[in-house]
């Protein structure tokens, strides 16, 4: 069994560094942390605000710099979302993808779900 130090001991946070030939380079985006992830939720919860606003706080949730410092604040969301809306969707996507977020990361766990053993012997199957 793991320990608590050596559960924190590990850097659990994957990063996938993607080219953005528009913007002349490449941007690395990781998996949020859960502190990011509150902060991503929260600036969505409010009211709807459209597909770049969404797309501009999960860019500012998961792009980090070469330090792994966040790229972007909340006070970019305007300026990502006046760049190229494929761009932005592109970076989005792959975000999406490594966050587990979206339809397809839904299906996929409940796939992985229905094929886990439940662990019931059946005992709990309603008498005819």
């Amino acid at each position: 069994m793991l320990n608590r130090s050596q559960i924190f001991a590990t850097n659990d946070l994957k990063s996938e560094v993607i080219d953005v030939p528009e913007w002349g380079g490449q941007v690395k985006v990781v998996v949020m942390t859960g502190l990011a992830r509150d902060a991503f939720q929260k600036a969505n919860s409010e009211a709807p605000r459209g597909v770049s606003f969404f797309e501009g706080t999960l860019i500012v949730a998961t792009v980090v710099g070469d330090d792994d410092q966040p790229l972007f604040t909340e006070d970019d969301i305007p300026l990502l979302q006046q760049r190229s809306a494929a761009v932005v969707s592109r970076i989005a996507a792959v975000a999406m993808r490594i966050n587990g977020l979206g339809v397809k990361a839904t299906e996929d766990a409940e796939k992985n779900s229905e094929a886990a053993p439940s662990g019931s012997s059946g005992s709990d199957s309603p008498a005819s």
